[in-house]
């Protein structure tokens, strides 16, 4: 799925689209909407970018079981 954003739009906010993004990642991490990873994904940062981001902005990350088997689960994909 491709999001579009108009460049009116954009223009108006004062932000770039890769920080408008950012700010949707984060809102729906924060909301457990999306995990750490499809967060990270979402704003096009690697996690650790990620993470720095919301330790900039002191966001806890919540890391439950939920997501340690999601982690699990993608770790044994890459491996194999």
């Amino acid at each position: 799925m491709k999001i579009e954003i108009a460049d009116a739009l954009v223009k108006q906010s004062g932000m770039t689209v890769e920080e408008i993004m950012l700010r949707i990642a984060i809102m729906l991490f924060q909301e457990e909407k999306l995990t750490l990873g499809q967060a990270s994904e979402l704003a096009g940062l690697h996690q650790i970018q990620f993470q720095r981001e919301l330790a900039n902005r002191k966001i806890p990350i919540h890391y439950g079981e939920k997501e340690f088997e999601n982690d699990v689960k993608n770790l044994n994909i890459n491996l194999s």
